[in-house]
């Protein structure tokens, strides 16, 4: 990393290779995207903080609350008068309003799971659908997008080159998304995939194309909880001073990916979606000192449970509140963590996560790992049913009422005296798929004096930074 360019000498760089390579990806203007806050819902309840103006009525302001019925959206007042009947209802921001929607769900199907009140800059479109139900979309610029986004992954505390690398690195996802979505079907990225054969099931999930809007507003995506957190200046000027900045790779916007935790090593981008390899979403150690990829089970397992130096190792409480959201500080153990279920517990979790009836749960079997420690593909043995299924994320679904932290984990069966298995515990590392960006790690990296243009040349080998627009 000693031979990284300052942030501020990057683009003056960077102008002699576009010139040279002229393959450049480059935006005409700051876009405008839509974002889907509420999905599938019978009713939409919530608060228009200002003035709103309608096509063909309004201007509006207060409680609302919209139906879906026929086909429509029906907008009724506080007092239940109709203000709107259509299939889809735009409501457009006036000066200084922002509107409020009413027990949004954040962390869907995660461990922390919970609804909030949330408050959104931007216009509010209520769209219908054909099952009777109805979306809140919110459409606003990119720009302040990212300062919500921002202060929804890590807290706006965080050191300002962390904050500088999360703007960036979050301008890069949307803009590769927007791309892929333009030209669907092109690298790098995946758009999902089932594929069920005789005794194996492989399911991974990427960025489905959400029908009615560009991106959701949780962790599928990028976590978008508007101006309901407090917006510090410094993630203001953060966004501000990476106007239009992008990583990219071999002239094109990088597909950046992030998670919370790597827990010392990331991981490639295979183990976790499609079986393709991109240079820059690679496993390396996140770590001052080299660690060499994992091979074997018994590697696997001497890494799992040893503690390792690596930036996202702490446990220092007084940067965890600098770095993490509230709700994140309620995981303490992400580094090395342990899970442990009655082998009666784990069965009833796999029915009802799988629909697979396995009888008798007898063992657990690694059969392939990624770079990291984390399993793609792993064996269930019952007395009734054996089944492989992968990859990383649908074994954490299976294997827990929410979701395993992650997929780096060796497990041991106990026996009682009589040879029977009692109970199955979970050693772990890592909380996330791994890929790319390592968040923790690369706040701790800030805060030890690394520049933006250094975690960022770390985590994602070979690219460059780029003015996009």
């Amino acid at each position: 990393m000693g031979n990284v360019l300052p942030l501020h000498r990057v683009l003056v760089a960077l102008i002699t290779i576009i010139s040279s390579r002229g393959s450049v990806a480059h935006v005409k203007k700051e876009p405008r995207i839509s974002v889907g806050i509420m999905d599938r819902q019978a009713e939409i309840n919530g608060r228009l903080n200002g003035t709103f103006v309608g096509q063909g009525f309004g201007p509006v302001s207060g409680i609302f609350s919209a139906k879906g019925a026929s086909g429509t959206v029906v907008l009724t007042d506080g007092s239940g008068r109709e203000i709107a009947r259509s299939p889809s209802v735009t409501l457009s921001a006036g000066n200084n309003s922002a509107f409020a929607l009413f027990r949004v769900t954040i962390g869907n199907r995660f461990h922390w799971e919970r609804q909030e009140d949330q408050i959104f800059e931007g216009d509010l479109v209520l769209q219908s659908r054909e099952d009777e139900t109805i979306a809140a979309i919110n459409e606003i610029s990119i720009e302040d997008y990212l300062k919500s986004v921002i202060s929804s992954e890590m807290s706006a505390t965080a050191p300002p080159e962390f904050l500088k690398v999360h703007a960036i690195l979050s301008r890069s996802w949307l803009l590769a998304a927007l791309d892929r979505k333009e030209n669907k079907g092109e690298e790098p990225g995946s758009e999902g995939k089932i594929s069920e054969k005789q005794g194996e099931i492989t399911r991974w999930y990427d960025r489905e194309d959400h029908d009615l809007y560009d991106v959701c507003a949780d962790d599928h995506c990028q976590r978008y909880q508007g101006i309901t957190k407090i917006v510090s200046a410094e993630a203001e000027k953060a966004v501000r001073e990476t106007r239009g900045m992008a990583i990219a790779y071999e002239g094109r916007i990088c597909d950046a990916r992030y998670s919370k935790a790597c827990g010392g090593l990331t991981e490639d981008f295979e183990t976790a979606w499609d079986e393709k390899r991109i240079p820059y979403l690679v496993s390396i150690p996140d770590t001052p000192v080299s660690h060499h990829a994992i091979k074997t089970e018994d590697e696997a397992a001497r890494w799992i449970l040893s503690e390792p130096d690596a930036y996202c190792n702490t446990k220092e409480p007084a940067l965890l509140e600098k770095i993490l959201p509230d709700f994140d500080r309620e995981t303490t153990a992400f580094f090395r963590w342990r899970v442990e279920y009655g082998r009666q517990e784990l069965e009833r979790i796999l029915w009802e996560k799988s629909g697979i009836d396995f009888g008798t749960l007898k063992e657990l079997v690694p059969l392939h790992r990624g770079r990291s420690g984390r399993i793609s593909r792993l064996k269930i043995v019952g007395s009734r049913k054996t089944v492989i299924v992968g990859k990383e994320l649908e074994i954490r679904r299976w294997l827990s009422p929410s979701h395993l932290l992650s997929s780096a984990f060796v497990v041991t069966a106990e026996h009682d005296r009589h040879g029977k298995v009692e109970r199955f515990v979970f050693r772990g590392a890592g909380w996330g798929h791994g890929v790319g960006l390592c968040q923790i790690g690369a706040a701790v990296m800030a805060t030890r004096g690394f520049k933006a243009d250094e975690i960022l040349g770390h985590y994602f080998p070979g690219v460059t930074i780029q003015k996009v627009y």
